[in-house]
C-alpha cells in the first residue's frame, strides 16, 4: 500500500475520531464523503465515483457542492445516520501546507434543527 498523503492522514485522523458518523470532509468548494459514501449518499446515482489509486481496491468517494451539503445531511439524516461536519478551520494559503480542519457539528436525528421535507 502506497504512503498516505498529508491530506489523507488528516482525513484518516478526523475520521479515527468519528468512526460511527459519515464525515463530510470540506475541501474547497466540495463536500466529500468517502467510504461512508457507498450506499447512502447515491441520489442522483452519478455523484458516487471512485479514486483508482489501485484497480482493485478502488477508494469510493462522493463529492457534493459545500454549498448543496444541507439537502444530502437532512437525506442522510432521514434515513438514521449520524453526520459529522469537517470544515477547513483557516484560510487556504498557497504554499503554505495542508489547511487545518475539524469537525464542527455532529448531526443526529435527535439534535437536527431544519425542516426534514416529506417526499
Amino acid at each position: 500500500m502506497p504512503e498516505l498523503t498529508p491530506l489523507m492522514k488528516q482525513y484518516f485522523s478526523i475520521k479515527e475520531r468519528h468512526k460511527d458518523a459519515i464525515l463530510m470532509f470540506r475541501l474547497g468548494d466540495f463536500t466529500n464523503v468517502r467510504e461512508d459514501g457507498k450506499g447512502c449518499i447515491e441520489d442522483p446515482p452519478d455523484r458516487l465515483t471512485s479514486r483508482e489509486k489501485a484497480k482493485e481496491d478502488p477508494i469510493p468517494m462522493c463529492g457534493i457542492p459545500f454549498f448543496a451539503a444541507d439537502s444530502y445531511i437532512a437525506k442522510l439524516v432521514k434515513a438514521g445516520h449520524k453526520v459529522a461536519v469537517c470544515e477547513q478551520m483557516e484560510e487556504a494559503k498557497e504554499g503554505k501546507g495542508i489547511v487545518q480542519r475539524d469537525v464542527v457539528k455532529v448531526i443526529t436525528a435527535r439534535t437536527y434543527t431544519q425542516r426534514i421535507q416529506r417526499e
